[in-house]
C-alpha cells in the first residue's frame, strides 16, 4: 500500500465527513417519505376542491430543497452541511459552486 493511501486512509475530516453523508442519508429518506406524503395529500385536494393548500406549496418547496441541499453534500458538490447543522432552506435551490465554498478540487 502506497503512502499516499495510507495518509488518505488516516485523514480525519474525511472519515467525519462520512459520518454525517450517513446521517444525511438517513433524513434524506425521511424528507422523500414525508414529500411523498405532501404530494398526494395535495393531489387529492386538487381533485376533490380543485385547488391545492398554499401552505403545503411552501413546505413542500423546503423540503424539496432541502433533499436537493443534502444530494448535493452526498454527491460532493457542496461542503454545506444542510439541516439540522445548517439553516431550513427557504425557496427555490441555488446552484452548489465548488469554487464558492472554498472546497478542494481534485481534478
Amino acid at each position: 500500500m502506497s503512502d499516499d493511501v495510507k495518509q488518505n486512509l488516516k485523514n480525519q475530516s474525511t472519515w467525519m465527513r462520512g459520518l454525517y453523508m450517513l446521517l444525511f442519508i438517513i433524513f434524506s429518506r425521511i424528507a422523500e417519505l414525508v414529500l411523498g406524503v405532501i404530494i398526494l395529500f395535495q393531489f387529492l385536494l386538487k381533485l376533490f376542491t380543485g385547488e391545492t393548500n398554499e401552505r403545503l406549496l411552501k413546505l413542500g418547496q423546503g423540503i424539496s430543497t432541502y433533499v436537493y441541499q443534502t444530494l448535493q453534500f452526498l454527491s460532493f458538490n457542496s461542503e454545506y452541511h444542510p439541516y439540522p447543522f445548517g439553516a431550513w432552506p427557504k425557496g427555490e435551490p441555488k446552484p452548489a459552486k465548488l469554487e464558492d465554498q472554498g472546497a478542494n478540487k481534485d481534478t
